[in-house]
């Protein structure tokens, strides 16, 4: 469910495929706002980018037929692991830097980076053809970058704050800003106040707390691009400076309660 769409598991004819249909309400979406997400998602071809299948028109929405993840919410899947570690987070990271990588080389910044399988809604997704476009801050500021929040320019590094967020998330199964109220989260954004407890954090590297740090970073300028995020050593599948990951499990218990379901043991 988006803020002006909800999303349905389907059937497609044609392919006999399950799909997932996007129905956006014309009544809250502008024609033009869809197209712009049509046309990205269009010119958009990545294995770890949902891919557009079709779309059509009914009185009262537009409808766009999406590839459906095949392991359905990443919070769900990574709860059924049962023996979540930091190799598989690092390795579900490069997927997403990867196709971070893909859309800025075109110049696409996603701004709605979340805990998905795969890159997905591009309601809010635009390519930068200046250096000083401001987007709305819609919806809740959880993984919004602290640009987003003050109403300053997006860039391109705004999606790598988004993922430093959902790295955080992944790692521990808290959120770094997540506050009782969305105008507390802004203000903890801002003030880049996030730390590392104990109770949560007991079992990760150092490692992978210096690339969470990398990635939260309040000035955008700060934040290193997706591929050179992509040549930390902590993502590397072989390491060789000693920045080694923890090789233990790591607790799910948070992350379940985030998925509602009970968590699986490693």
């Amino acid at each position: 469910m988006g803020r002006f769409s909800v999303v349905k598991r389907c059937d497609h004819q044609g392919t006999k495929r399950t799909v997932a249909v996007k129905q956006v309400n014309k009544k809250l979406m502008r024609r033009d706002r869809v197209t712009q997400e049509l046309n990205l998602l269009q010119r958009l071809q990545h294995p770890h980018i949902v891919s557009l299948i079709d779309t059509y028109e009914t009185p009262s929405s537009y409808a766009l037929v999406l590839e459906m993840a095949d392991q359905g919410r990443l919070l769900d899947y990574i709860v059924s692991w049962g023996n979540l570690t930091e190799e598989k987070v690092a390795c579900y990271l490069r997927n997403v830097l990867e196709a971070l990588h893909y859309l800025h080389n075109c110049r696409i910044v996603h701004l709605d980076v979340k805990p998905t399988v795969k890159l997905i809604d591009f309601g809010d997704a635009v390519q930068l053809n200046s250096a000083h476009y401001v987007h709305p801050l819609l919806g809740s500021p959880e993984f919004a970058s602290p640009e987003l929040v003050l109403g300053e320019p997006v860039s391109l590094t705004s999606d790598l704050w988004s993922l430093g967020v959902v790295t955080y998330v992944l790692l521990s199964g808290a959120s770094p800003f997540l506050d009782e109220s969305a105008e507390e989260t802004c203000l903890n954004i801002c003030r880049l106040d996030f730390s590392f407890p104990r109770d949560y954090f007991q079992g990760v590297s150092q490692a992978a707390r210096d690339f969470v740090c990398l990635l939260l970073r309040t000035d955008p300028g700060r934040r290193p691009p997706a591929g050179l995020c992509l040549q930390e050593p902590w993502l590397q599948a072989g390491l060789g400076d000693g920045r080694a990951r923890a090789e233990g499990c790591l607790d799910t218990s948070l992350i379940a309660l985030r998925a509602n379901r009970p968590p699986s043991c490693c």
